[in-house]
């Protein structure tokens, strides 16, 4: 068996695949593979794609026919990979040379069900440091002990699939692959399923992974209708969290991380197209209407005016018509 496959999805990024996948040969082993999959792009990037599979050692090309977003790209190279552990890097950033070998070799010595690593964001020339929100190192854990507290940053909002190592006995149990068709917050119902059913993990401090924030083409710099994923992706979170046995404990977090994303939408609103931003009023309005009462009132309680007063004023808002995320 492989010991490492990496899933790189690309979608219209014929700018920075190359640095991508200079970074990748850079990490090549014998025993590493790397899934290059195009999810059905209309620039130069599947042309750049074709020639690296016949240049980069263990590459794996893969093409869509349709583009079925981030979640889907990643289940196609999860279903195609051979490697005992896998890992994901987007298809606009990059990694620094050999940092693959150490977190196989990390991964080895732990021998938990996943890692979770600290990475470089990287903003025009800025560079700056993002530590996993959890101050055990090279400790193996229970995932759960890593949901809460409530009222603090945690392992589940640090949410990036390629801040990380995951054992293969993941994919076998159900764990590792995204929800079809979530185009952003892909990664929430993730990390969250993650923390709730694996059995172990740890966090390292390994920098690797050059993460490029601010890219054009990101959904997380686009204001039109696939932002709105992310009440789907969070609705499944909560309805999965509130079907678990410690449904009790977990859901305040679960609500207050849910909160604090439609806090950041509303805030923001303006980069929106017009229709969008309509519904993006009328969905959060219902999804407030869905979420536990009494928690999401101790959790209002608990935020600042500044992002609890849009929230309550759209819980209030009269129910227009059953609104669903779509």
């Amino acid at each position: 068996m492989l010991k490492l496959s990496v899933i790189v999805p690309f979608y219209n990024v014929q700018q920075y695949a190359p640095d991508t996948l200079k970074s990748l040969r850079a990490n090549a082993r014998d025993d590493f593979e790397f899934i290059l999959v195009d999810d059905c792009s209309r620039d130069e990037t599947p042309e750049i794609l074709a020639r690296a599979a016949r240049e980069l050692p263990g590459a794996v090309y893969v093409r869509h026919e349709h583009n079925g977003g981030l979640a889907t790209a990643r289940n196609t190279g999860i279903d195609r990979a051979r490697g005992r552990f896998l890992t994901f890097l987007d298809g606009d950033d990059w990694l620094a040379p050999g940092y693959y070998p150490q977190l196989v070799a990390a991964a080895e010595r732990l021998d938990c069900d996943f890692l979770r690593t600290d990475h470089v964001q990287c903003t025009g020339r800025a560079r700056s440091i993002h530590r996993v929100p959890h101050g055990r190192r090279g400790v193996v854990m229970s995932p759960r002990e890593a949901i809460l507290p409530a009222d603090r940053t945690t392992c589940v909002d640090y949410a990036y699939a390629w801040a990380g190592v995951y054992h293969r006995r993941l994919v076998d149990r159900g764990l590792l692959h995204f929800t079809d068709g979530l185009r952003t917050a892909e990664d929430r119902p993730w990390i969250w399923k993650l923390h709730r059913e694996a059995e172990s993990f740890a966090v390292v401090g390994l920098l690797g992974v050059h993460y490029r924030r601010g890219v054009a083409s990101s959904l997380t710099q686009i204001g039109d209708v696939r932002q709105l994923d992310f009440l789907r992706a969070f609705d499944q979170v909560i309805a999965e969290t509130a079907a678990d046995p410690d449904a009790g404990t977990l859901l305040p977090k679960a609500v207050r991380t849910y909160c604090a994303v439609m806090a950041h939408h509303l805030g923001s609103i303006e980069r929106f197209e017009p229709a969008v931003a309509r519904r993006l009023r009328s969905l959060t309005s219902a999804a407030l209407k869905r979420l536990p009462q009494p928690v999401l009132t101790e959790v209002l309680d608990s935020m600042n005016a500044q992002r609890s007063t849009p929230l309550r004023r759209l819980r209030r808002r009269p129910a227009a018509g059953r609104a669903v995320a779509a």
